[in-house]
């Protein structure tokens, strides 16, 4: 080895050698330009186009399809990850009540569906895929109501479907006779309010309305005027503050069977004038229950948020378009009292309201009808054990809109929230079968049918009770919206409210003398017709009321939150901001170091 490494030394000395002296001897005075002119002319662009061509197609269209995945999974709000992560566990559902209250203890303690998780459909992973089933398939049980007709005290018709324990016992429905519901009945009979442009034929509604029945419980829709398939037929409409027809209702079931019990769902705009009702009556109302599922309760903050982004904007447009359907089926009578044309050409709810609502209504603006309708401004007297169900993600209803205080400070209201759920979908199983907004009010009726504060409750529904809120929403004469968005006008005539039965093909005439009927529908005390001045007073007060109060619910939201919010806006300043702060320091830097290394290398 070392005679080997000996003899190669001289030919390694001799090579280095060379190459020094090569070097060394190049010509220093070489002219470079034309060969940085040849670089110069090749752009890095054609060579990074050629790179790109070299890529196979195929890792292109993986490419794409995975960044249209990410932008999917964004846009449509996907939480199945999330799910995955939990190891689909499920939400534990938010419960806000007084802690005062004897009654909210006692009923969430026997909820047991209260106190567990939801978990969504692993496929609905979404909102918007919630709400767009339940829209589209809902998958409903089959079923057949019994049809009542229930004449207004202005000549208008509403619809009263109806459906039984005997119903669908088996499985499947019947229709019954008239004598299958005694005057002596005791069980119970649950009200179901459904939401904006819906009838008892929507998804929901049958899932509500078949569960309770199969449980047991008489359920009865009441189908908004102009739906359910029955025509207008008085220039009256309903709209989301519209609680007279509500009111007349429950007066009449209570009437035909005072021996039964009497609990009310909402949903949507449905529960809004539910909440609203039973705000303004307080602790006469005849319900022993009720449960509101994802109300908008701020009606303005609602109108705000679903034009705030491009998905809500879509609902927006859909909503709207609803609404033009229902006003092409009553033509006749709204294009006489309502902007016709401008109602044609509405492309969004507040348009429709503002050339329909708000021209008959006669409010001054769009906002002073959302502000007068909201609910949140009759929750703090709600006199009747509630239950509020609202989903953090709903895409309609918005949470930033839910009386959060109001509802802790009241000791009759039990509110219920999930992080995920949609608009009234909160479809639950690997088949999506079953709604779970549907087993939480099975439930809480259940609880409250054999809770001792009911007994108590009824009691109290004898005694004198103050008197209503009033709302200058109700008051005629006036033109009403419905909350489709379609109003017409309204006597003051008093006539006496009449049932008409479908399946026995004739009208029977209700023995209630519905009295004088007021502004809104409840009897005029003689002392007030007497004192019209105290009248304009408490009117007034009302008025400066229904201004103050939303405005200063606003501002202990805004003083509340306002610490959290400042720390939320930096840190989202801070990652929105970045990627344009980082490249524009990154090219800083690169100039920088750039024009330095020359000047170093040429000082040298």
């Amino acid at each position: 080895m070392l005679s080997i490494y000996s003899l190669d030394f001289p030919l390694i000395f001799f090579f280095i050698s060379f190459s020094l002296f090569s070097l060394d001897s190049f010509p220093k005075s070489m002219d470079w330009e034309p060969l940085a002119a040849a670089k110069a002319s090749i752009s890095p662009y054609d060579l990074l186009f050629q790179a790109l061509a070299l890529i196979p197609f195929s890792h292109y269209f993986f490419a794409a399809s995975f960044l249209f995945l990410i932008f999917l999974y964004s846009f449509l709000e996907i939480h199945f990850l999330q799910d995955l992560l939990t190891l689909f566990r499920g939400d534990p559902v938010t419960l806000n009540y007084n802690s005062c209250s004897e009654l909210a203890q006692s009923v969430v303690a026997n909820c047991k569906i209260l106190q567990g998780r939801y978990l969504a459909t692993p496929w609905l992973s979404s909102p918007h895929l919630q709400t767009a089933f339940l829209s589209f398939l809902g998958r409903p049980p089959p079923l057949t109501y019994r049809r009542h007709l229930f004449r207004a005290f202005d000549g208008g018709t509403i619809a009263l479907d109806w459906l039984t324990y005997t119903d669908v016992v088996g499985g499947t429905s019947c229709m019954l006779d008239s004598s299958a519901a005694l005057k002596g009945d005791k069980t119970p009979i649950v009200i179901v309010i459904p939401g904006l442009t819906s009838d008892s034929a929507a998804a929901y509604v049958k899932h509500l309305a078949f569960n309770l029945a199969r449980q047991g419980w008489n359920v009865v829709v009441s189908n908004h005027r102009g739906l359910g398939g029955v025509s207008l037929t008085s220039d009256c409409c309903y709209n989301a503050g519209w609680t007279e027809d509500l009111r007349k209702i429950i007066d009449h079931i209570r009437c035909e069977y005072p021996e039964a019990p009497l609990y009310a769902v909402g949903t949507s705009i449905g529960a809004n004038i539910l909440v609203k009702y039973l705000g303004e009556d307080g602790a006469n109302t005849p319900l022993v229950g009720a449960a509101a599922i994802c109300s908008p309760w701020d009606l303005l903050i609602c109108d705000r948020f679903i034009n705030r982004r491009p998905m809500q904007k879509l609902y927006d447009r859909a909503l709207t378009v609803g609404l033009q359907g229902y006003a092409q089926l009553h033509q006749s009578i709204l294009s006489r009292l309502a902007n016709w044309e401008g109602i044609e050409k509405s492309s969004s709810l507040r348009d429709f309201d503002n050339h329909a609502t708000r021209v008959l209504r006669k409010f001054e603006t769009v906002d002073t009808y959302y502000r007068r309708s909201s609910s949140t401004n009759y929750v703090e007297n709600v006199s009747v054990p509630l239950l509020c169900v609202s989903a953090l993600d709903d895409p309609v209803c918005t949470s930033e809109a839910i009386p959060w205080d109001e509802c802790r400070l009241n000791e009759n209201i039990i509110l219920a929230t999930t992080p995920h759920g949609g608009h009234l979908a909160f479809y639950e199983g690997i088949t999506a079968s079953s709604i779970w907004w549907v087993r939480v009010v099975n439930e809480f009726f259940g609880v409250l049918r054999t809770s001792p504060h009911i007994e108590g409750r009824k009691k109290m529904q004898g005694s004198t009770m103050p008197k209503p809120l009033q709302s200058s929403i109700d008051q005629a004469p006036y033109l009403n919206v419905m909350e489709d968005g379609m109003v017409t006008a309204m006597s003051n005539e008093q006539t006496d409210a009449f049932v008409e039965d479908i399946s026995n093909e004739h009208t029977t005439h209700s023995n209630k003398d519905e009295g004088t009927i007021s502004d809104k529908g409840t009897s005029v005390d003689l002392t007030d017709k007497l004192n019209p001045e105290k009248q304009i007073m408490q009117q007034v007060e009302q008025n400066v009321k229904d201004l103050i109060v939303p405005v200063q619910g606003r501002i202990d939201k805004l003083s509340r939150r306002s610490r959290q919010s400042i720390w939320l806006l930096v840190y989202i300043a801070v990652i929105t901001t970045w990627p344009f702060v980082g490249s524009v320091l990154l090219s800083v830097l690169k100039r920088r170091f750039k024009t330095f290394k020359p000047g170093t290398l040429f000082r040298k």
